[in-house]
């Protein structure tokens, strides 16, 4: 199994090499993971920067010191997959960052679609905000990943279609087989720099956001013949894509 990753805000060491790892991070290695003198632990900003060290001992229970490697920085990857999520249902939202975060994607931007049923406005939007970005700094964790995904702050239509509108490669994931349409997986695809991709609410991108997205220069596309739901659409689709550009070789 590949070592545990632990977020840390700077890679400062003592004058022996050693780096302490506290607080909440230092808990769960020393608590939960119960890690012993010997073993590797990976250190990361979850901005790329990183570090590989070898526990020298735990103290109390939550206190890791450890033998610090050399810092590097992971490259930026090309090319960078941005997926605008419609706001889901419930806990669906923190489902979606999950899964988009453990195959890959680069940045999420939650979306405030028309037909979306949940609405995000005040205390609870920004509780909502926070759900997300946690989700992704835990997942990006869990899936050994030392850039973890950027959760912008919630988007209008008009501030996706200006995404869109910048991008590279634009598409939206459309559920209306009458709409012309094309197969995501035959599209032609940028070697590097943005890939957006837009995934609606479960009731559909209406007809006035798709043609806003069209023409900012979108393309509608579906996945297959069968309709997703928009927690999982978006993570399928990243996969299509992440597989299809090289990232996953």
């Amino acid at each position: 199994m590949t070592a545990p990753v632990f977020v840390v805000e700077h890679f400062r060491a003592g004058g022996d090499g050693h780096y302490v790892l506290d607080g909440p991070e230092g808990r769960h290695a020393v608590s939960v993971k119960r890690l012993q003198p010997g073993e590797e632990v990976v250190l990361t900003d979850g901005a790329g920067r990183h570090a590989v060290g070898e526990v020298v001992t735990a103290e109390g229970k939550d206190r890791l010191v450890v033998r610090l490697g050399t810092v590097e920085e992971e490259p930026v990857p090309a090319p960078r997959v941005t997926v605008v999520q419609a706001l889901p249902k419930g806990d669906r939202g923190e489902l979606a960052v999950e899964t988009m975060t453990e195959v890959g994607v680069d940045a999420i931007v939650p979306w405030q679609a028309a037909r979306c049923i949940t609405q995000w406005r005040g205390e609870r939007g920004l509780k909502a905000l926070g759900k997300w970005r946690a989700t992704a700094r835990e997942a990006g964790k869990q899936s050994r990943r030392v850039r973890f995904p950027e959760v912008a702050d919630a988007a209008t239509t008009k501030q996706v279609a200006a995404l869109l509108a910048a991008a590279d490669f634009a598409a939206v994931l459309h559920s209306d087989f009458e709409h012309a349409s094309e197969p995501l997986a035959t599209a032609q695809l940028p070697a590097e720099g943005e890939i957006v991709l837009v995934v609606g609410p479960e009731g559909g991108v209406s007809r006035d956001e798709l043609a806003l997205f069209e023409e900012a220069g979108a393309k509608a596309y579906v996945l297959g013949p069968t309709v997703l739901r928009t927690s999982t659409a978006g993570t399928a689709a990243a996969a299509l894509l992440l597989g299809r550009t090289g990232r996953w070789s």
